[in-house]
């Protein structure tokens, strides 16, 4: 029997529902961004976006239909909860396109019509539950040629926009230590900007016609309305200023077309800073750390009551001054405060201001709430408290010496804001009674309805005769009267019948109708008239935003000065004396961090020490594990951190010449992503160190070459502090902390290197740490002991003490590798014996293994290639082989 042939019928494609096709247009031009749609009541994610916001947002994921067959993914949330599940997606990295209706759907008899109003990113994010409230929400952009690179910073939350220029490194440790939320690269080269610029950033790459310098300088004109950007400095900063103007183009990619507050540009000087690279502020965890609950400098400083005071005191933080003049105008204004009732006062002050920046902001873009407003009204009233206050102190009254009067700020929002206004605009009233008369009569309308609805009520009944007549109200035809059928023949010609009941009848009147007109549109037209009011407030607002971010300023560099007094006093800290010379001293200094954190009763253990460029140099620090030696390293680059920000210091007394650079290599880390390992991660950070240090550097070198194997490590560590010692531009202060004993040896040989040990005490088979710094080396590491106190099984401890007793017996001097300089030097003076004969006569005998180690360094050199520094390094490096100093 033969089959039947099948016909195979095409399905068709189901077609798209009017609103899926109006929402897949619009979804197109925002690909990389997850579209929020708003459809009625509430905010709709289609598809992938849905399954993403409901992973993040924890909301249910559902299916729509899509045409006559097919579904999608959905998920969404009431359109009032907007600001409860954005900040959430933001905070998920989530860029997010915010999709409005721009029309009544009651005025429209086709789909309504839509549009992106907010395209939200972690970068320019202005909304509070988003941000955190003393740190500043940073978007970078970059641009960068072969050489050099360019940068700028924008707060769009507080409008602080700042620019920068220089090499590749600097501009990588800007973008590391302003830890930026949003990068902004030219997306043609992603792959250029990987290999240079490092770190976990969030970016997004730009059009590469976005970064025509034609088109960013004109952005920039447009948007300052200038012809030049000399006013602003950066005219001759043309990486810099491109960098500017991508940022600005970006705001308007974002809709942020209303940021009247941002005002100027401000240049950020490479010379006017102490350099930090982003591994000194890691270790040293100046504002950060990545042990949970751990304490930071920035912790243990911050005593302000003002988010912008806080913002400010972590930008000291990362950014310490270098001129001498500025530190000491701080520290002066420091003093004044320092155990004053003036402290308490303005501390009493300060703690009722709001976030005049972030409130600003928040004005020009017209999201501020009338409660904000009220808050800003009382912080200008507080401003003119602290000015008086400080008034009475010569020193402090010239910091408010520029102040600008901003009365009329606070009387235009005390004239024109409800002075209990909500938090959120349509919760109660806005506006004040007496600033607009229609206003007036629409509100007293709407409050008074019930009354006049009484009084109408008793005035027909009166007329009619009628004494069970009442007015009432239902959604089918809103206000109406009702009389009992007993009295029917009362009722006058003029009343409209709208409803008959069994025992009653409803009538309507042309005046009910009108009073019913009036009063269901009074609320709708107070809305409108309240907003149109509040807007032109905010409109004159945006006029004084200069005075405001001011002395927004000027508050917040008081806040902070009066953290560091209020800190200084309480933890008994010094002032120090600051100044050029090339020195270090610090008396009975101590670990600002480490002294918070010890257990009641327990005194923090006190150190001097002292570093200059004529006899102490270097120290090596030696001492067994536990004992102090990195708290050592990091207590002195704190203090030289505290003091070049003008804070009083953890110490007895200090003398700071001013560092211009701190590097640390401090504890080990692998950098498994990259298949690095804890020993290259440590030869990199030297290298760095190395290739940059200056005059004035302080190094930190916390137990370098300890990742490979010892003899290696020796060599290297060696190597590595000669270096230094020996490097005829620049003698960086240095502190080497090391458990190479074999290192004490270098003293004998280099006049600026010093040892010192970090003393214990050994007792009955115990060791106690003394965490006192002494002079000369240590011998011992006390590592077994180290590990008894880490729990270690006890067979393995005491078979670790056989094993090391064993070496100790059998090792061969481990010196060998330290005597490097030393071959010949027993060998006594010249002429005094035949060995020192010897030694002249075996320069022509090249058999000699010192003689061949000689000619094999010439051999391997490259004249070529060999700068003026490297030869004078060589050439001391041949002259101490043959023993000369």
């Amino acid at each position: 029997m033969a089959k039947k042939s099948v016909k195979t019928v095409a399905r068709k494609k189901p077609a798209e529902t009017p609103l899926m096709k109006q929402y897949n247009e619009i979804k197109e031009k925002y690909p990389d961004a997850m579209l929020l749609f708003r459809v009625g009541d509430f905010y709709e994610t289609f598809d992938t976006d849905a399954e993403k916001a409901s992973k993040i947002l924890g909301i249910v994921l559902t299916k729509r239909a899509n045409g006559t067959a097919s579904h999608v993914a959905l998920a969404g949330f009431p359109y009032h909860s907007l600001d409860t599940y954005l900040p959430k997606l933001v905070k998920a990295g989530q860029r997010v396109a915010v999709c409005d209706q721009l029309e009544n759907p009651k005025l429209t008899k086709t789909i309504v019509k839509r549009g992106v109003t907010e395209l939200v990113t972690p970068g320019v994010a202005i909304s509070d539950q988003v941000l955190s409230q003393k740190e500043n929400n940073y978007l970078a952009a970059v641009s960068f040629n072969k050489n050099k690179a360019g940068v700028a910073f924008l707060d769009v939350s507080t409008g602080e926009f700042q620019v920068a220029e220089g090499s590749h490194a600097y501009i990588n440790k800007l973008l590391m230590n302003f830890q930026a939320n949003e990068i902004l690269f030219n997306k043609s080269t992603y792959k250029q900007f990987s290999e240079i610029f490092e770190g976990n950033f969030y970016t997004y790459g730009i059009d590469e016609w976005a970064y025509s310098p034609d088109y960013t300088t004109e952005k920039l004109h447009d948007f300052f309305n200038v012809k030049s950007l000399k006013g602003f400095g950066i005219d001759k900063m043309a990486l810099a200023s491109q960098a500017a103007g991508v940022a600005i183009h970006y705001l308007a990619e974002t809709h942020n077309n209303n940021v009247s507050h941002i005002r100027g540009i401000a240049r950020i000087e490479e010379g006017d800073f102490l350099w930090m690279d982003y591994f000194t502020i890691k270790s040293l965890e100046l504002v950060h750390s990545e042990h949970q609950d751990a304490s930071t400098l920035l912790s243990v400083l911050d005593d302000t009551e003002t988010a912008m005071g806080g913002r400010m005191l972590r930008k000291f933080l990362l950014m310490p001054l270098l001129n001498v003049a500025l530190i000491k105008n701080r520290q002066v204004k420091v003093g004044e405060l320092l155990g004053s009732d003036l402290s308490e006062s303005l501390n009493d002050i300060l703690s009722g201001f709001c976030d005049v920046e972030r409130i600003l902001s928040k004005i020009a873009v017209g999201k501020v709430s009338p409660k904000q407003l009220l808050q800003l009204s009382k912080s200008i009233e507080k401003e003119s408290e602290i000015k008086a206050l400080l008034s009475k102190n010569k020193v402090l009254k010239k910091h408010f010496a520029s102040m600008k009067d901003c009365s009329d700020v606070q009387a235009l929002i005390i004239k024109n804001i409800f002075h209990d206004a909500p938090a959120v605009i349509g919760k109660g009233q806005l506006i004040a009674d007496g600033v607009d008369a229609q206003l007036d009569e629409y509100r007293n309308l709407s409050t008074s309805g019930k009354d006049h609805l009484l009084a109408l009520q008793k005035r027909e009944s009166e007329a009619t005769g009628i004494p069970s007549l009442k007015i009432a109200f239902n959604n089918v035809f809103g206000y109406y009267i009702e009389i009992r059928n007993a009295h029917k023949d009362k009722v006058p010609q003029e009343w409209i019948r709208k409803q008959t009941l069994v025992n009653a009848e409803r009538y309507i009147t042309e005046e009910l109708k009108e009073f019913e007109t009036k009063i269901l549109a009074a609320e709708g037209k107070i809305a409108v008239i309240e907003a149109k009011i509040f807007q032109k407030v905010l409109a004159d607002l945006c006029l004084s935003i200069d005075n405001l971010q001011h002395n927004a300023k000027l508050i917040a560099e008081i806040d902070v000065l009066n953290s560091f007094a209020s800190v200084s006093y309480e933890n008994n800290y010094c002032c120090p004396v600051v100044n050029d010379t090339l020195a270090l001293n610090v008396v009975e200094g101590r670990h600002p961090v480490i002294e918070q954190n010890l257990p009641a009763g327990i005194p923090y253990i006190s150190n001097s020490l002292e570093l200059n460029h004529d006899n102490q140099q270097i120290i090596m620090i030696t001492g067994p594990n536990m004992s102090g030696k990195s708290a050592m390293l990091r207590q002195t680059a704190l203090i030289a951190i505290m003091a070049q920000i003008g804070c009083y210091v953890p110490a007895q007394s200090a003398e700071i010449g001013i560092i211009d650079k701190v590097f640390t290599r401090v504890g080990a880390s692998d950098n498994i992503s990259t298949g690095e390992s804890t020993f290259m991660v440590e030869m990199n950070e030297t290298s760095n160190i190395l290739n940059n240090l200056s005059e004035r550097s302080l190094i930190l070198l916390d137990e370098i070459g300890r990742g490979t194997s010892t003899y290696d490590g020796v060599s290297i560590a060696w190597a590595i502090a000669e270096y230094l010692h020996e490097y005829p531009l620049h003698k960086a202060k240095t502190l080497f902390a090391t458990h190479y004993h074999e290192l004490n040896e270098m003293t004998k040989q280099f006049s600026r290197i010093k040892n010192f040990n970090v003393s214990v005490k050994e007792s009955k088979g115990k060791v106690i740490f003394m965490r006192k710094l002494v002079p000369g080396g240590s011998e011992h590491s006390f590592g077994i002991y180290v590990a008894k106190l880490a729990g270690m099984p006890k067979t393995v401890v005491n078979r670790a003490e056989k094993i090391l007793a064993d070496l100790e017996k059998n090792r061969k001097p481990a010196d060998k590798v330290a005597n490097v300089g030393k071959a010949n030097k027993a060998k006594g003076a010249k002429g005094k014996d035949t060995t020192e004969q010897n030694m002249q006569l075996s320069f022509f005998q090249m058999d000699d293994p010192l003689l061949e180690q000689i000619k094999d360094e010439i051999l391997e050199l490259d004249v070529n290639q060999l700068t003026p520094i490297d030869a004078l390094m060589k050439l001391n490096e041949i002259k101490r082989l043959i023993g000369g100093k």
